[in-house]
């Protein structure tokens, strides 16, 4: 089954054009979608809302209208009388809500570049096929099937924009503008290439992402000046071997299609720096790969592959992002220490990997985020605590049952992550990773934590949900930046009173802790405090209709009951659900 995401686009072309796919290399791959109703519906992100509220005594800033678009009906035979008149060779009518262009711009011959991109144009007129200097034609975001045939006589064209349009077949005059370098023809409904790309000799960027294509002609191999090909998100099975061909190409993307093997003529590509292949059914790279030494980018995620070819790794000598997620690892990738040399990311969760072997990152100076969440590791290697550049290390969903103590040499790191592990204690040493923001330990066995976590005064975000505290340390009152804390699913028999030090906090669950019988006074003092969980919590010190009512009523009822009554309602807000 095909896995696919949403991707983003930028229509906005008018000097220069630009793909996103070539421009950012593959980074778009990890952006919002705007694409297809199928990527949308897998996409959770694409529900979320922000809201922005301003704050009491804030005076909110005047929004700038935007400028409406200029009526077509007006507007756009003043923009063109003004071409003539002016004798610019650049015409810029986007976003103008035009449907249909008039006569008169026939009469624009001088003219070089022509953006015509956000419109409602449906059918490209002859005369544009009149304007013999145009270079650049840029037709994104409009509704055209097709274009006229007389748009051969475009002999000096160089780009042609055709993306986010509803074009079923490629318009068999593209095939004859043989001066061209830029071709985009991204997100729009082509099933089909045809041959007679081959005859486009001098292109240098092609983009077909997001469309339906099954088959790449082999005849792609004749387009020798290639720089860039985008061909995601499509449903390709074969890469033809004559893409070796292409052998000045710098970018190619592959992602999210369905190619089951990879050529060995790739290694023809030797100038490539970017290679995406994440999302395919591969179950192996060829060896020819190791020619591909500039990569900087190597990311196979969402494939079938178990091992890498032993050379690969230490070859690529520009290899600062290494991503080997969701594919059927079952041992770490061999190969000397150095090959790690200039990595700074390593993502290989969703594998089998049981050990990571010892020395591995011994010279992975500037690693700074490690991510093996949902692998088999049941112990962490002797040399742990060499990894001091880490920054982010996450070992969620793994089988750990205890925490190195040198722990406390990742003085660098700001995000860790431990979730759904066997843990029972923390070592002590954690107290010395005064930089962490985010501490996550969710779905373990602990039972207690050492008193050193006051030590993590840049801590922001604190998760103990579900494990088996019985209480939580006096010195938690030290965590004065913490905002949001999670100790739900414990054993908790109190809070203690230093919470209300915890000056910060925004939002505290406390849900499921079914010894819970009573709450500190103290938590009225935690003036920042919006959202309090305490379902399922017996509270049995404070009256039943009171915890009824909810934490809101709660903490009325302590500030009302308690030393702090005096204080006013503006001093200590009340929680709400």
């Amino acid at each position: 089954m095909r896995r696919t995401k949403g991707r983003t686009d930028s229509p906005d072309v008018s000097s220069p054009i630009v793909d996103v796919g070539e421009a950012t290399g593959l980074a778009v791959e990890d952006s919002p979608s705007t694409s297809t109703p199928k990527d949308r519906k897998h996409d959770p992100e694409m529900k979320k809302q922000v809201t922005i509220t301003v704050q009491p005594g804030v005076k909110a800033k005047p929004v700038k209208k935007k400028r409406p678009a200029p009526s077509a009906d007006l507007d756009i035979h003043k923009e063109i009388q003004k071409c003539r008149e002016e004798g610019s060779s650049r015409l810029d009518l986007s976003k103008a809500a035009v449907t249909v262009l008039p006569k008169e711009l026939k009469e624009l011959t001088q003219l070089k570049e022509l953006y015509l991109y956000g419109n409602r144009i449906a059918t490209l007129p002859q005369e544009v096929g009149l304007l013999t200097n145009l270079e650049t034609l840029a037709l994104s975001e409009n509704n055209l099937t097709t274009l006229p045939d007389n748009l051969v006589n475009l002999t000096k064209l160089k780009v042609l924009d055709l993306r986010h349009n509803k074009i079923k077949e490629i318009p068999s005059v593209t095939y004859k503008l043989t001066s061209l370098t830029t071709l985009y023809l991204r997100f729009n409904r082509i099933s089909v290439v045809e041959p007679g790309i081959g005859n486009l000799r001098l292109l240098e960027r092609l983009s077909l992402r997001e469309n339906k294509i099954k088959v790449l002609p082999s005849v792609i191999g004749q387009l020798v000046h290639l720089v860039t090909l985008d061909v995601s998100h499509n449903h390709i099975e074969h890469l033809p071997a004559e893409i070796g061909n292409c052998i000045h190409m710098t970018s190619l993307d592959l992602q999210h299609n369905d190619i089951a093997e990879l050529p060995d003529t790739i290694g023809n590509l030797k100038s490539m720096s970017r290679l995406g292949l994440r999302y395919n059914q591969l179950k192996c790279l060829p060896e020819s790969l190791v020619n591909c030494s500039g990569i900087d980018e190597f990311n196979i995620e969402g494939n079938n592959i178990s091992t890498l070819p032993e050379k690969l790794l230490p070859a690529l000598k520009n290899l600062t992002s290494l991503g080997l997620s969701r594919n059927h690892f079952e041992i770490f990738p061999g190969g000397p220490p150095k090959q790690f040399s200039q990595v700074t990311s390593f993502i290989m969760e969703h594998n089998r990997v049981q050990k990571i072997p010892f020395g591995v990152f011994s010279k992975a100076k500037y690693l700074g985020k490690l991510n093996m969440k949902d692998n088999q590791l049941s112990s962490l290697p002797l040399d742990f605590g060499s990894w001091t550049s880490l920054v982010e290390l996450n070992f969620a969903t793994n089988q750990l049952s205890k925490l190195p103590e040198d722990i406390q040499w990742l003085v660098n790191l700001e995000v860790l992550i431990l979730s759904n592990n066997l843990l029972k204690k923390l070592p002590r040493g954690i107290g010395m990773l005064r930089k962490l923001r985010v501490f996550d330990a969710e779905e373990n066995r602990l039972e207690s934590l050492p008193n050193e976590i006051e030590y993590l005064r840049s801590l922001e975000r604190l998760v103990l949900q579900s494990n088996n505290l019985t209480s939580l340390p006096r010195s938690i009152g030290y965590l004065t930046n913490v905002s949001y804390m999670s100790a739900g699913e414990n054993e908790l028999t109190t809070v203690p009173q230093e919470i209300g030090n915890m000056e910060s906090l925004e939002q505290l669950y406390l849900n499921d802790n079914e010894n819970l019988q009573s709450l500190p006074y103290e938590l009225v003092l935690c003036g920042s405090l919006q959202i309090m969980s305490i379902e399922n919590c017996p509270l049995s010190t404070l009256p039943t209709q009171i915890v009824a009512g909810g934490p809101s009523l709660v903490i009325q009822y302590l500030r009302l009951q308690g030393p702090y009554s005096g204080m006013v309602d503006s001093e200590v807000p009340s929680s709400d659900v």
